[in-house]
């Protein structure tokens, strides 16, 4: 079934990306409710499983249904691009609690018995108690099974963004999004989703949020109620190597060659990063990584360039047949 987005001339001048910390929280959540999706994300369900057994998940879990409407407060479009998690969670708990309770009891509405149910009946009669319990189960769930992973998820994201930046200005919208995901299309005026519900909505002015996800995958979200930004959440790019540890035969001979700290970090590029989000990736300092990145940019093996306030770092053409050994 379709969702389609109708662009007006304003709102082609007002397409932006953007990261969310809040929304990958309430994705993480989905994931360990939903086994279908545990084959995408083996590691990091191994790396959290003592953290997620201190969590009673079961209220968030309530309004997730398979298929329908979840609560827009608990994973709105970010404010900006690069938000951190303080400050969005800022803002689910400033929510009004009359349109929560609204939310509230649409995404209840979708999953059978659960307006019945005492935690549903709780909500609805005192939708600030609501707001309150859900902020607070949220931002446990971010520092249980987000926040120890966020600097690797932030580097592949970001670099999803800045990859994908680069294509709008290069091939313009209507190449980009169909790039994005092949559930996408668009036809100069109106972006189609394919999708599992039909809805239609008017951009009128606020333009499109075009967000990447790890722990959405493998699916392409949209929805998003007014006043809410218009939003597209899509699957990253370079999730296959999300989560794989650098090593083997290969990774050895790479590390004799170019010493432990520049072996690891041109084995850490599979995608774009900043010297920040490899330092924490790596476990090493900074200044080293920063080090490494200037001798293995000086030697050709890697270019820089700027995104907003940060620079990130990638694998040039003779990085890339180094690490991958010709192939």
């Amino acid at each position: 079934m379709p969702f389609r987005l109708v662009f007006g001339d304003d709102d082609l001048m007002r397409c932006r990306f953007a990261v969310s910390p809040l929304w990958e929280t309430q994705e993480a959540v989905r994931t360990l409710g939903r086994p279908d999706r545990h084959g995408y994300h083996p590691q990091w369900l191994r790396r959290i499983r003592e953290a997620a057994r201190g969590l009673d998940l079961a209220p968030l879990w309530l309004l997730m249904p398979l298929r329908g409407h979840s609560p827009d407060f608990l994973g709105p479009p970010p404010i900006g691009p690069t938000a951190t998690f303080e400050e969005e969670i800022a803002g689910v708990r400033a929510a009004d609690p009359v349109a929560a309770r609204e939310d509230i009891a649409l995404s209840l509405a979708d999953t059978p018995g659960a307006l019945e149910s005492p935690r549903g009946r709780a909500w609805l009669a005192d939708p600030e108690r609501a707001v309150r319990e859900l902020a607070d189960l949220t931002e446990a769930a971010w520092h249980a099974l987000v926040e120890p992973e966020w600097p690797r998820l932030r580097a592949l994201l970001e670099a999803d963004v800045s990859y994908h930046s680069r294509r709008l200005a290069e091939a313009g919208l209507e190449a980009l999004l169909p790039e994005l995901d092949r559930r996408l299309a668009w036809d100069g005026r109106t972006l189609t989703v394919d999708w599992h519900g039909e809805h239609a909505r008017e951009l009128g002015g606020q333009g499109l949020v075009l967000m990447p996800s790890v722990f959405s995958w493998p699916e392409v979200v949209s929805g998003f109620e007014e006043p809410w930004q218009p939003t597209v959440v899509y699957p990253a790019r370079g999730l296959a190597g999300l989560w794989a540890e650098s090593g083997g035969e290969r990774g050895e001979a790479l590390v004799r060659l170019l010493g432990r700290g520049r072996g690891a970090v041109l084995l850490a590029l599979d995608e774009p990063a900043t010297t920040t989000s490899l330092a924490h990736r790596l476990g090493l300092a900074p200044s080293s990584v920063s080090a490494h990145l200037g001798v293995l940019r000086a030697a050709g093996l890697l270019v820089s360039r700027r995104y907003g306030h940060q620079v990130l770092y990638e694998r040039t053409p003779l990085g890339m047949a180094l690490v991958g050994g010709g192939e």
